[in-house]
């Protein structure tokens, strides 16, 4: 992804000069999951995704799951916090069955989490999943095995690799910063 704006000077909207320790923000960073392509079976069969922000730098990132009937993440454990807002469907970990989420839930994951995604297999619709995500998700086999790690670096290249194989066109995320070195001169 390439950002070609240029920032524009940083002034309110009379044209103030803001302070000086303002980001000088040229635009919105904005984007609208209506306009994302669905990157099918990115996470598993029945498991897709819009991607949001993937910043590659922090370790966060933001998307926008679909899980169809009957389709599962992996045992995993979370690096850093992860947060969820369902809004159609209904899913529930594994290990706890009897706290089904469901459109309108919120849910806060702290660091060291551990547990099973699943949309159980009557479910009438797609759930529909918000996820903000720091850090990774360290997956599990079934036995117990280390199986993969899913962070904003797996999130970018299977973003990259799976839209290019599905021929898909248009998808746009917002970014992390640019890393680099910085030199400020007195």
């Amino acid at each position: 992804m390439t950002l070609t704006a240029a920032p524009k000077p940083a002034t309110t909207s009379t044209g103030t000069p803001l302070p000086l320790v303002a980001l000088p923000q040229g635009e919105l960073l904005t984007v609208n999951s209506n306009d994302i392509p669905l990157i099918r079976d990115a996470l598993g069969p029945g498991v897709h995704f819009k991607p949001l922000r993937l910043d590659l730098e922090t370790g966060q990132w933001v998307v926008l799951a679909i899980f169809e009937p009957g389709a599962a993440v992996p045992l995993h454990y979370h690096t850093g916090i992860a947060q969820g807002y369902t809004l159609a469907g209904r899913w529930h970990y594994l290990e706890y069955p009897d706290q089904m989420q469901t459109a309108g839930s919120y849910l806060y994951e702290p660091a060291g989490s551990v547990h099973t995604f699943v949309s159980p297999a009557d479910n009438t619709e797609d759930t529909v999943l918000l996820a903000f995500v720091e850090g990774g998700n360290v997956n599990f086999t079934e036995d117990g095995h280390f199986h993969s790690i899913l962070d904003g670096v797996t999130i970018r290249h299977l973003t990259d690799a799976l839209s290019q194989a599905q021929g898909l066109n248009g998808v746009q995320y917002i970014g992390g910063g640019a890393a680099g070195v910085v030199s400020v001169d007195a």
